[in-house]
């Protein structure tokens, strides 16, 4: 990774490595928001499948990065065991704010990794090329 990568970049270099883990050791604030984007790469991934170009993957990932979400504190966000809950309503918009910009800057990067510019198709990258399929 490039010393002017942030933790956006970091969360989709190191996905598949880190959806592998079954616990992970939570030292500070970015941790957990690594272990947030992680949750959230999967979920755009399952997006992603279904969508045959970039721009229409782009749309999808708009509307999923803006579509109403619990935040910590909120019953359905899936982390509120390792996030502590938003202590007033400047708090909690500030965390809605940030969250939603973290969603949606990570389905953009995501797009950019996932569509082939040649094609404007998502990528079928393959193992050494090859396919037990044919």
């Amino acid at each position: 990774l490039a010393k002017d990568t942030d933790i956006v970049d970091e969360a989709i270099y190191y996905f598949k490595a880190n959806v592998f883990f079954k616990n992970y050791e939570i030292k500070n604030e970015a941790d957990r928001t690594l272990i947030y984007i992680t949750l959230y790469i999967s979920e755009c991934l399952k997006k992603l499948q279904k969508c045959n170009s970039k721009s229409q993957g782009e749309k999808e990932m708009y509307t999923l990065g803006i579509t109403n979400f619990p935040i910590p504190g909120e019953p359905g966000f899936p982390l509120n065991a390792i996030y502590a809950k938003p202590a007033n309503k400047q708090e909690d918009e500030v965390m809605r704010a940030y969250l939603q910009q973290l969603r949606q800057e990570t389905g953009l990067r995501l797009c950019e990794k996932v569509f082939d510019p040649q094609n404007d198709k998502p990528s079928k990258r393959q193992f050494m090329n090859k396919s037990l399929s044919g």
